[in-house]
């Protein structure tokens, strides 16, 4: 039976009309309707280390998160956060006032907007951009200010003037992803000094998410943007297990702030999923502290994935963009003879039973991001293969 109300006011908030079902369920949806290879929804194909997987399994029994767990997150967790910044980036954060852990990154951005953004604030965002930044923006009452990444020398570049003259008077803060998704870029230590520069300069607030920090190729480095000099107060970084230790569905992420910037998140947090995760929690503590060897064979192997998908995609007509970091690559199909992302994407399942994401759905200028289709490449390797040679019909 059809709702009906008292007057002609749409059921669903304002500030969400423009969001209606996420381009990963329809593509996902459409992967399963025509059985074909998903490299659209960045998830991993197999589970992540089996130690981790069992200190779950440890935690489950010996009844360690099974009831609601510390509102900040468990101690043993935050300490090994804390113990991650130290060890990776030189970083001292207190495990009891400057670490919060949230249900995965989605949560700490969500929470992070809703705590710190006000009705008229601006947020200026690099795009094209993860989707629920533009949507908890709008929750938020903000309004967010784009600056495109553009193709560069093989990949997509920051334009730093362009960055500059996107903040006014009425900026509050800056929402930056770095490695990018979706366009494996990674911002350089020139790059993150500058903007540094302008935060302190403009006297703006910073939500950095850095949920892809272990997948930085080539001999890269992530550098952590609270390191720059008069940034550690005034930013908020997000970090996340399940892209690093391929357990998605576990939803452990967690913040590092200064303890005004955790207490403000944690205001609006508690009142979002209040507490999760807890077993996962303690699990995650562990896999926090794995080898230095873990984390050099993760990078490799990813980089190994992204050149065996990257080499097919070009074989099979596309422009290529080699990322820097993460798990996707960004490809132009115009060299295809096509232009428009989405219908491309909606007919490439029965053209040749692959599925992808178009990257206009990132944009808030759709039309920079039209010819742009993005592929992810966490999944295993034979399962690449096969996409690689469903790929080459396209190349006649």
């Amino acid at each position: 039976m059809a709702v009906m109300t008292s007057s002609a006011r749409p059921l669903l908030n304002r500030r969400l009309a423009e969001f209606g079902t996420t381009i990963f369920a329809e593509m996902s949806a459409l992967a399963q309707q025509t059985g074909s290879i998903n490299l659209g929804q960045g998830f991993p194909d197999t589970d992540g280390p089996e130690a981790v997987r069992e200190a779950a399994v440890r935690a489950l029994r010996e009844g360690h998160g099974n009831q609601y767990p510390p509102g900040p997150g468990v101690p043993e967790l935050r300490t090994a956060i804390a113990g991650h910044q130290q060890r990776r980036y030189g970083l001292t954060y207190d495990p009891d006032r400057e670490v919060l852990v949230t249900v995965g990154a989605t949560e700490a951005i969500a929470a992070s907007l809703l705590a710190l953004v006000e009705p008229g604030d601006e947020v200026v965002a690099l795009e094209p951009y993860y989707d629920s930044y533009a949507a908890c923006v709008a929750m938020a009452g903000g309004t967010r200010v784009p600056v495109t990444l553009r193709p560069h020398d093989g990949g997509f570049a920051l334009d730093l003037d362009e960055l500059r003259a996107a903040v006014t008077p009425r900026t509050r803060l800056l929402l930056l992803n770095t490695p990018h998704n979706p366009t494996g870029t990674v911002l350089s230590r020139a790059e993150l000094a500058a903007v540094a520069e302008l935060a302190c300069e403009r006297d703006l607030l910073v939500i950095t998410d850095e949920v892809y920090e272990h997948l930085v190729f080539d001999g890269g480095e992530h550098i952590p943007l609270a390191s720059f000099p008069g940034m550690r107060e005034r930013t908020v970084t997000i970090g996340s297990a399940g892209k690093t230790f391929s357990f998605t569905g576990w939803k452990v992420g967690w913040i590092t702030a200064s303890p005004e910037l955790v207490t403000a998140v944690r205001s609006a947090k508690q009142f979002l999923t209040y507490v999760g995760s807890g077993p996962f929690q303690y699990a995650v503590a562990e896999a926090l502290r794995l080898p230095e060897s873990y984390f050099d064979d993760l990078r490799a192997d990813h980089q190994a994935k992204r050149d065996l998908l990257s080499a097919g995609l070009a074989a099979a007509g596309f422009e290529v963009f080699r990322p820097a970091g993460t798990y996707f690559v960004t490809t132009d199909i115009r060299p295809l003879g096509e232009s428009d992302g989405f219908a491309f994407c909606r007919a490439l399942p029965k053209r040749c039973g692959v599925v992808a994401i178009p990257n206009a759905v990132f944009y808030d200028h759709r039309e920079e991001g039209a010819p742009f289709v993005r592929f992810a490449f966490c999944k295993q390797t034979a399962v690449l293969e096969e996409a690689v040679a469903r790929l080459k019909a396209l190349a006649g």
